[in-house]
């Protein structure tokens, strides 16, 4: 769900002083996609619950961790790739930044919710397929895009929980952020990465379609939503949308979804 200038090596754009410049000033990942996936499946997790104000600090431990995750898998990608010796290192103090705060706010609540401990423990395969792919410098591959996306739709099942909803209050809302994040990291490609690939278009219109009926199987309501996805990844591939715009339409597709799921479950 991020871009990558075309024929510019990772390597050397982490080498220049311009990079340099932009290390020091701007610690958050660039990958804005990804504040979508990680906000919306919490927040409909807490609304579909009882909001408690332990779903604050998890919150910030949850962005923090994803920060601090990044920060590890560049240093890893870069020590293997980078010219430059200090550019893996321009991650260190970004990546302890945010695990740290990640732990203030996390730690304290496993105290009265030790069970979120197991639910850390099962995102952990996850985030090692994603080093592995960070150290081979494929972050961007697509199976690497959809592993991501697991761990994030389940902090749904995390927050609801948390709020003292059930697994099965939790359990086809989750499914739907699948659907609907999942079916985002093909079509961004589309638009963006693999514009112009007829191989990665039709996988994503192919994906989309079976989405609508899959969104069926889980709320008939959620039909026509993804039939809206559908039509997005039909249509606006090749219309030649910059970037900013891309990224808007995906913030409210993600919006609709949020508010579709607290009306209809």
């Amino acid at each position: 769900m991020t871009t990558k200038t075309r024929g510019v090596p990772e390597a050397k754009k982490h080498e220049g002083p311009g990079a340099k410049k932009h290390g020091r000033r701007h610690w958050l990942p660039n990958q804005h996609g990804a504040w979508a996936m990680l906000a919306v499946p919490f927040l409909a997790g807490m609304l579909l619950g009882s909001p408690r104000w332990t779903h604050l600090p998890l919150f910030v431990a949850w962005l923090a961790g994803y920060v601090a995750a990044f920060h590890a898998q560049q240093w890893v990608r870069l020590r293997r790739i980078a010219r430059n010796p200090r550019a893996p290192r321009r991650h260190v103090r970004p990546g302890l930044v945010a695990g740290a705060v990640c732990g203030v706010f996390g730690v304290p609540l496993l105290w009265p919710y030790p069970w979120l401990l197991l639910a850390a423990a099962c995102a952990l395969p996850f985030m090692a397929v994603n080093v592995a792919y960070a150290a081979r410098n494929k972050e961007r591959a697509l199976v690497n895009g959809l592993v991501a996306v697991v761990p994030a739709c389940g902090m749904l099942l995390v927050a609801c929980h948390l709020g003292g909803g059930s697994p099965a209050d939790a359990r086809r809302p989750a499914l739907a952020c699948l659907l609907y994040f999942a079916g985002t990291v093909p079509y961004v490609k589309t638009m963006i990465r693999e514009r112009g690939s007829r191989t990665y278009y039709r996988a994503s219109v192919t994906y989309h379609v079976l989405a609508v009926a899959a969104a069926y199987a889980l709320s008939p309501w959620l039909a026509p939503l993804f039939a809206a996805y559908a039509l997005r990844a039909a249509l606006l591939p090749g219309k030649g949308l910059k970037v900013a715009v891309v990224g808007a339409t995906e913030v409210v597709g993600s919006l609709l979804l949020l508010g579709a799921l607290v009306v209809l479950f």
